[in-house]
């Protein structure tokens, strides 16, 4: 997967390619999808979301420039695969999913590969987790129509937090964006297609 899908094409930071080549994609996707684990396409985990393809992971992954000494909020946990890959180059992640069930799901895998730097939350991620903030990195795994205002105030001076931007069956940029004091800088960086960024716990879902 990694030779094919990342090396090849334009993703170069050693710590990204490691990572990706160490994380058991298989054991993030459903029992069905297991013979597609290391294909590079999305696959459905259930409650109508995805597994980003490996190639988008990466690549995301690459433009926040992790260091081992940042905190990452994530926001969209999904399977986990992305918290994983995170959480082996950051010193702290906290991760936030609006569904519970994947949440848990999430968390039993994550645990049983001796995640102790991966903190969880089930809430409207466009909220942010604001008793953690600031961020040194964010990242959104779900698209949204516009940048979530309390997730810019949670990015760090300094800080980079990377988005897709769009609607749902629409065109979508894949946006990076980096805090200097005052100053937002944004970049397109991407055309891509996730899923919707959810605003609200269905009430179905208890929070965790």
């Amino acid at each position: 997967m990694v030779d094919t899908q990342i090396s090849n094409r334009d993703i170069r930071e050693p710590n990204v390619i490691q990572v990706m080549k160490i994380i058991p994609r298989d054991r993030f996707v459903l029992e069905k999808h297991r013979a597609l684990a290391f294909s590079d396409q999305a696959l459905p985990i259930g409650e109508n979301q995805t597994i980003s393809q490996p190639y988008v992971v990466a690549f995301m992954t690459q433009a926040l420039k992790l260091k081992p000494s940042d905190k990452v909020l994530e926001v969209g946990t999904g399977s986990g695969y992305q918290t994983a890959v995170l959480a082996s180059i950051a010193k702290s992640v906290y991760t936030i999913e609006v569904i519970q069930p994947l949440l848990d799901r999430a968390w039993s895998v994550l645990s049983s590969l001796n995640f102790s730097n991966i903190h969880i939350k089930c809430s409207d991620g466009r909220l942010g987790w604001k008793e953690h903030a600031p961020f040194d990195k964010i990242i959104v795994t779900a698209a949204s129509e516009d940048i979530p205002p309390s997730l810019l105030d949670q990015l760090a001076d300094n800080g980079k937090m990377i988005i897709p931007i769009g609607q749902q069956h629409w065109s979508q940029d894949l946006v990076l964006i980096s805090r200097q004091g005052k100053r937002i800088i944004k970049e397109k960086l991407l055309p891509v297609r996730f899923v919707p960024l959810v605003k609200e716990t269905p009430k179905k879902h208890k929070k965790r």
